[in-house]
């Protein structure tokens, strides 16, 4: 017993030694790490500290000017000129001993319950719960701004969330710091409220309060103070004219969070919540601010949506640089509004686009005419939901088989008749006839569907609509063939792709901005180069088309004095339905269209009625959109070179004799015509060499004298490949065109699935008149709407 105590009390004493040895180890290595954890968490202070301070030193100056200002974004024009403010000219500007305690009260409770006791204008409460919440949603799902950084952010800064940088960050906090320093609580809440943005081009809350009530602030109840106070969170979102629902969920709340801050008792929060949301709102106004605003505003719209798909806040203190052309701008809508183009009543709609083919600015635009001053209105210039018509032929038939089959302009089509493959539905050309066996050329100058349906089966859909895409027209490859006669696009999409033709195969996307500036001193510049969309020869050829329409094709009210010019009109007949419910229409084209274009301008226009109950294109209305072509384009280029397009080294001409597809005529031969090929794809020429001939220059053409041009780019499409998207050539070097035979032998058997899916609901024209055509069931079409 004695020995095993001795034993228990021998082990414990080993225990006591082993733990005695082991502690101050075990807080050596505690000390050792509680040292390293403090010299990091020091160093990143320190670092912290020295990083704050090293974006602080560039942070902008902020003046009470800034922050007493409305903050209106301003337009300039590329050459630095003024244009307008996105602004309201009046500006009801609230001091602080008018600004009701209620309205105050509710800004605080809902936007910064801690605006009081903030000595720094910062929240570091709220910045760690918004850090947290971020944290947890792997995003930027709450802010931790105070209602001082808030205007600064205002005053200086982008609010665009691209801009939420770490740099901002300091920058910003600095600045508030310095805010606090320099005024009183009073005086930054009547900066805030005099400046934040409350939608329809009001700044401040006290504008907005007679804006959307008639009244001033002090006016005003609890539930519409309430409102006021919530919607520079969102004010589009929470617009009580359009979205009263969000609107009320908004108000309620600012109540619920002015009851919680106890500004308000339990009783006056139950009689506000059950306030109906459009009590005491006056008619929504319909005011412009200016005659410049009318004629500008579908210009303006555009300009919205543009910096807003850039990231930007439109209304945000940017200063924004446009493509706009005033004078041009002025003077389509004098033409489509003043009784110079005639047009079969005043209900008839237009839509219109200019654009420059060369960097790709839109440089004018109307949207509609004999409209009221409402803004920002409906732009029919970029609405896709109409039929183009034919206007689609150069772009999804003839360019495409240019492009990829090689063919030339005597290329010999066939003009009989014509069923959609799977369907009883005959395809018809616009004067109900057919011509036979004719030349591609005489084909798109007299604008007749079954050949053109015809090459877009040759061509295949799949390589005609990535074509098509290229050039900014969104075709999907499924489309059945009808689609040949006519795509849903818009005048501005029109416009950018009849300026690749314009610009020998390089395409600018059309834009509005050139250039975005923030406060803070950031710099956007939107120019680009331009993508090579087709060879040079695809679009010489094209445009040499083109030409004929003006003189001896559908287009010829169009022509513009001497210009060198192309284009091609277009027309949409009604579907049986709309005639059944309007058989006084049958006659009568639904739309009707034309594009055109010279080296220096691509213009597209639209023209015909929003409802069917409005009327009809009749008369002198069904040559409107080449009629107001031809004025608007002898204004464009009266100050402007006339140069005609010049010929490339992989284009070549041949006297060939009429009726034959590359049957070359002697010199003295008298029957015959100029066509283009293809370089390599040319019919030999037996009575002289083919530089020599080459060199022989017929009024109808322009020679190239200069270097050529690299289509190499293009080939590649040659074989369907998409990869020309990242290709971006302005002034190639050299010009060669590959043998494409290999395209050419299988061409006929391209997607001929695609082909006889006819899953295309729409009927589409050629020149005057659309046919019926087979929608995806294969079951007997009636025409586009």
């Amino acid at each position: 017993m004695e020995n095993n105590d001795f034993n228990q009390n021998n082990h414990s004493s080993r225990m006591e030694n082993y733990h005695h040895q082991k502690n101050p180890q075990q807080k050596r290595i505690w000390l050792q790490i509680l040292k390293w954890v403090s010299i990091t968490f020091l160093l990143v202070i320190v670092a912290g500290v020295g990083l704050f301070a090293f974006y602080a030193k560039d942070a902008p100056s902020i003046s009470k000017a800034q922050l007493e200002s409305g903050g209106s974004s301003t337009l300039y024009t590329t050459n630095g000129k003024f244009l307008l403010s996105l602004g309201s000219e009046k500006r009801t500007y609230v001091s602080n001993n008018k600004i009701p305690q209620q309205l105050k009260d509710a800004v605080v409770s809902v936007e910064d319950k801690r605006f009081y006791h903030e000595g720094l204008g910062l929240d570091p409460i709220r910045i760690m719960g918004s850090v947290l919440v971020n944290a947890k949603s792997n995003s930027v799902a709450a802010g931790g701004s105070t209602l001082t950084q808030q205007l600064v952010k205002l005053s200086v800064f982008s609010t665009a969330s691209s801009q939420r940088t770490l740099k901002r960050k300091a920058q910003e906090a600095w600045l508030s710091m310095k805010v606090e320093r320099e005024y009183s609580k009073d005086q930054i809440l009547e900066f805030y409220i005099n400046k934040v943005y409350m939608n329809y081009g009001n700044y401040g809350m006290g504008t907005a309060a007679n804006y959307y009530y008639g009244k001033n602030l002090n006016q005003l109840d609890l539930a519409q103070t309430a409102l006021i106070a919530g919607m520079p969170n969102a004010p589009v979102t929470y617009d009580p004219y359009l979205h009263p629902q969000a609107a009320k969920y908004r108000r309620d709340v600012v109540l619920k969070t002015m009851l919680q801050n106890k500004k308000i008792t339990r009783s006056q929060y139950n009689e506000a919540k059950a306030e109906p949301i459009t009590q005491g709102l006056v008619p929504q106004k319909n005011s412009t601010n200016s005659d410049l605003r009318k004629v500008d505003d579908p210009y303006i719209k555009q300009v919205l949506e543009e910096v807003k798909e850039k990231g930007f806040n439109p209304y945000d203190n940017l200063k924004i640089t446009v493509n706009i052309d005033q004078a041009a701008q002025q003077k389509l809508y004098d033409l489509a509004n003043n009784g110079q183009v005639p047009f079969t009543n005043d209900k008839m709609q237009v839509g219109a686009t200019v654009v420059d083919p060369t960097n790709g600015h839109v440089i004018a635009i109307i949207g509609g005419r004999k409209l009221p001053s409402v803004q920002l209105g409906l732009n029919r210039a970029v609405q896709t939901g109409r039929s183009t018509g034919s206007t689609i032929k150069p772009i999804l038939d003839y360019g495409p088989a240019i492009e990829y089959l090689n063919w030339g302009t005597s290329h010999m089509v066939d003009d009989s008749k014509y069923i959609y493959p799977g369907t009883n539905i005959q395809l018809y050309d616009w004067d109900n006839s057919y011509m036979g066996r004719i030349t591609m050329r005489k084909a798109l100058e007299q604008s007749r569907n079954v050949p053109a349906v015809k090459t877009l089966d040759k061509v295949g859909i799949g390589r005609a609509s990535l074509f098509a895409r290229n050039m900014g027209v969104n075709v999907p490859s499924d489309s059945g063939l009808s689609i040949a006669i006519g795509a849903n696009a818009s005048s501005l999409q029109l416009a950018g792709a009849y300026g690749a033709f314009a610009n020998n195969g390089v395409y600018y996307k059309p834009q509005f901005v050139s250039k975005i500036e923030t406060p803070d001193g950031l710099t956007r510049n939107y120019d680009s180069s331009g993508k090579r969309v087709m060879k040079t020869s695809t679009a010489y050829i094209m445009t040499d088309m083109l030409k004929g329409v003006f003189t001896k094709g559908s287009g010829t009210a169009a022509k513009a004095g001497d210009l060198y010019e192309a284009g091609k009109t277009g027309t949409v007949k009604y579907s049986d339905e709309d005639l059944v419910k309007y058989p006084q229409y049958a006659n009568s084209p639904k739309d009707a269209w034309f594009a055109g274009y010279t080296r220096s301008y691509s213009m597209a226009i639209w023209t015909g009625y929003d409802n069917l109950k409005d009327g009809t294109p009749s008369g002198v209305g069904e040559t409107s959109a080449q009629i107001l072509y031809k004025y608007m384009m002898e204004y464009l280029m009266k100050d402007k070179d006339n140069k005609n397009w010049k010929q490339p080294k992989t284009v070549v001409k041949r006297r060939i004799v009429n009726g034959t597809e590359k049957q070359v005529a002697s010199p003295n031969s008298s029957n015959y015509s100029w066509q283009l090929f293809v370089k390599g794809h040319a019919p030999s020429n037996p009575y002289k060499d083919d530089n020599e001939d080459d060199e022989e220059i017929d009024s109808h053409f322009d020679t190239e004298t200069s270097d050529d041009h690299d289509e190499s780019s293009a080939e590649s499409n040659s074989s369907g490949s998409s990869s020309s998207d990242d290709i971006k050539i302005i002034e190639p070097d050299n010009d060669s065109d590959s043998n494409n035979d290999a395209n050419s032998s299988s061409d006929s058997n391209t997607d001929l699935n695609n082909s006889s899916s006819q899953n295309n609901n729409s009927t589409n024209s050629g020149n005057t008149n659309t046919t019926p055509t087979p929608p995806a069931n294969n079951s007997p079409a009636n025409s586009n709407n």
